[in-house]
């Protein structure tokens, strides 16, 4: 049996909140699973009371399974598994969804500024947050060699339909955008079904479309990025957007006295050290929203709003506020997020 993909790089979530009494009479199907390591939830309004749920749980899961198939790093007879143990640099042709997804990956990393990139690995392993290691401070040689062996622009060329590596160790790691195309994915097959009032949410990443069962936009709360107290730190209606979060504070190490997150930034090669705590991105889909969560989160609030405003990004950033008495909060929109959250 194969195995699902991990994604393991989000800590933070998004939390759709429990729906309020239906005032309609059209049939609401509730489906959930497990899926790319995470758990997956389905909350669709079928007005005509036609749709049968069985079929609709055996569709979602169809269109699952295709995504791993093609993109679990986990699964060695994986498409992108296959293209990363082989060694060659010449051109390889793939399907066209693991093209698609290629395509967005490598426009994010031209937007972000090089802070999103699915060639991490050996960064990622060196720190200690891949699958295997111990989390410590590497030297700055064992650093610059990571960094060399990572990188789009190091490693990889990504073309029209084909994949074509630079270095014959690359590995393309899929974890900050599968789950966000995943949802896209289970909503193209909902709809083709003919339900268009539907909420997907795997692990956190979600796509919406439509209203909810009350008539309203689907009501998202955003989690306070604390990792013992939680709690919501805002609710957004969502409608035909993505919605994905990125956070830093559930997965660190401490040493002599100083905190390391998980969110590496590729331009450095080390753990982010600004004051950004999350960062939640609305998107066109929710593959767009889950790449550029983690780029605006390593990019962080200040040089991340100078870049949502080039590039017309919707994110809202939640800060840690030193000036406050103990951990508090704030929080900072681009001008999108506030336009579409309005």
């Amino acid at each position: 049996m194969s195995n699902p993909i991990t994604f393991s790089r989000r800590s933070f979530m998004l939390m759709p909140l429990a729906l309020a009494a239906c005032k309609f009479s059209s049939k609401v199907l509730e489906i959930a699973g497990f899926t790319m390591g995470t758990n997956y939830n389905v909350v669709a309004v079928d007005p005509s009371n036609s749709v049968d749920e069985k079929l609709a749980k055996a569709r979602i899961e169809e269109a699952l399974a295709l995504v791993n198939r093609q993109m679990s790093n986990w699964d060695a007879g994986s498409e992108i598994s296959r293209f990363n143990a082989q060694t060659s640099t010449e051109s390889v042709a793939v399907s066209s969804d693991l093209a698609h997804v290629m395509q967005a990956a490598e426009e994010v990393h031209l937007a972000s500024e090089g802070r999103f990139d699915t060639t991490m690995g050996p960064l990622i392993e060196l720190w200690g947050f891949g699958a295997k290691g111990t989390k410590s401070m590497p030297s700055e040689a064992e650093i610059a060699n990571a960094a060399a062996r990572a990188g789009h622009g190091n490693t990889l060329n990504v073309g029209a339909g084909a994949l074509q590596k630079t270095q014959g160790e690359a590995n393309v790691y899929l974890a900050a955008i599968g789950k966000g195309f995943g949802a896209d994915k289970v909503g193209q097959a909902l709809e083709k079904l003919g339900i268009t009032d539907y909420m997907v949410e795997i692990g956190g990443d979600l796509y919406a479309s439509g209203k909810n069962p009350d008539g309203q936009p689907w009501q998202i709360g955003i989690e306070k990025p604390a990792a013992l107290s939680g709690g919501v730190m805002d609710v957004v209606g969502v409608s035909g957007l993505g919605l994905a979060s990125s956070g830093d504070y559930r997965n660190y190490f401490e040493q002599d006295g100083q905190r390391f997150s998980h969110v590496i930034d590729p331009v450095t090669g080390r753990p982010i050290t600004h004051t950004t705590a999350s960062a939640t991105v609305l998107a066109d889909n929710a593959m767009l929203a889950d790449a550029w969560a983690t780029a605006m989160l390593t990019l962080g609030r200040e040089r991340g709003l100078e870049v949502a405003a080039k590039h017309n990004v919707a994110v809202l950033f939640i800060e840690r506020d030193a000036a406050a008495t103990g951990l508090q909060f704030k929080s900072v929109a681009s001008p999108r997020f506030a336009a579409l959250t309005a």
